[in-house]
């Protein structure tokens, strides 16, 4: 039914590079699409690219299908995605009666584990739903591996996105040459940040000619930065999942434990959720931190940055986090490592801050300087609000609906 997807027949998603009358031809067409996510938790930043743009094509009378690790269905995307006739359906709900029995009588070596049993899932899906087009949704760039051979396999085309590549994170030996095989086979590989896209072809070994790099959406005015709030006392947002291991809280409360963190008129907001909340606050505690606070989950972001001055951000690894673009859309300048795409958008002592390096050390001679320049903040978020614009689209999700149709007629 469909020919085996390959990069060399592609140019790319941008307008004008195809044939005028075949997307005439295809426009008219209704384009079946199956999302699937790989993202172990029930929501993140890395699901606001594909629901968003799912949410549009459902607008345009297209149909289309989730499949998603860990589906939380009270969650307010989740309700308008099911509302709009779009079923999302749990990769690891409980197996079928007929696979429990099986595996109380296999071996462990031989059960059908959580992620197998995902992956029947989508083969029945791909059966029944018959794609034209799926989109594996990554959280991290080898997380999805397994889900899009079995598009492979079948001949389906897909398109890859790619939420974050880890510096030190490589796909494990014996899934070395699957990964190679599905980023070769993919019709797009979409990455969030150059840094991602250059990082991930260095792990395959080899170039992706078919790669291009998307933007995540956001969740403030693309136009109309916040004025710059007043006050005696310097308000710093770290905006973040509360995940250690990517998100670097500890090295940010390290530096504050020192005493002229702890002297000076600044004060730090955590805010965000996850795991390591309990972790932050007992080292926090340890260490004798008083000028931090943790803020919990905010609803309406640009209400932090209403009243705060800057964004610190100390990550071990990122794709281009959403809380980046945010604060500069907002008009705030940012304190931040350069993991992941951080440099592509903060010009260091211009628009914000750079740290060399996650560490203690890097990330307190990143704020000395922004503490030592703290009377231009106004002014640099001005024009951290102005590179932004220039670095995003108004309407990711809207943009990126728009490359799969296009993908759609390249098939």
């Amino acid at each position: 039914m469909f020919g085996r997807p390959g990069p060399r027949k592609l140019s790319s998603c941008l307008p004008g590079t195809y044939s005028f009358s075949l997307c005439l031809v295809k426009e008219k067409e209704v384009l079946r699409l199956l999302v699937i996510s790989s993202c172990s938790d029930a929501w993140g930043g890395s699901e606001e690219l594909w629901s968003g743009a799912a949410l549009e094509l459902l607008g345009q009378g297209h149909q289309v299908r989730v499949l998603k690790t860990t589906v939380d269905n009270q969650h307010g995307t989740v309700k308008r995605l099911q509302a709009a006739g779009c079923p999302v359906i749990d990769l690891e709900a409980t197996p079928s009666w007929g696979t429990r029995l099986t595996n109380r009588l296999l071996p462990t070596s031989r059960q059908t584990t959580l992620r197998a049993y995902g992956c029947q899932v989508i083969r029945q899906a791909l059966t029944r739903f018959q794609p034209s087009l799926v989109v594996v949704s990554q959280g991290c760039n080898f997380d999805g591996v397994e889900f899009a051979a079995e598009c492979l396999a079948q001949n389906v085309p897909y398109v890859l996105v790619c939420q974050k590549a880890i510096d030190f994170f490589f796909p494990p030996a014996h899934q070395r040459h699957q990964a190679q095989e599905v980023y070769r086979g993919a019709l797009r590989c979409y990455f969030v940040s150059e840094h991602n896209r250059q990082l991930t072809q260095w792990q395959l070994g080899f170039e992706l000619p078919q790669a291009q790099v998307i933007r995540n959406p956001f969740q403030v005015p693309f136009q109309g930065e916040l004025p710059f709030p007043g006050g005696e006392v310097l308000r710093l947002a770290c905006v973040a999942r509360l995940n250690l291991l990517d998100k670097g809280q500890d090295i940010l409360l390290r530096v504050l434990a020192q005493p002229h963190w702890q002297e000076r008129p600044v004060h730090v907001t955590l805010f965000g959720s996850g795991p390591d909340r309990l972790a932050i606050e007992e080292m926090a505690a340890m260490l004798g931190v008083r000028n931090l606070t943790l803020g919990g989950q905010v609803a309406d972001i640009s209400q932090v940055w209403a009243t705060h001055h800057a964004l610190v951000l100390p990550s071990r690894s990122e794709g281009l986090p959403l809380a980046l673009v945010e604060a500069m859309l907002c008009g705030r300048p940012a304190i931040i490592t350069a993991a992941g795409g951080n440099a592509e958008l903060v010009l260091d002592n211009e628009t914000g801050f750079l740290a060399a390096a996650a560490t203690p050390e890097a990330l307190d001679e990143a704020l000395e300087r922004a503490w030592d320049h703290r009377e231009h903040w106004g002014a640099m978020g001005q024009r951290a609000a102005a590179y932004a614009r220039q670095q995003t689209v108004p309407h990711p999700a809207r943009y990126f609906a728009d490359c799969l149709l296009r993908e759609r007629v390249l098939v």
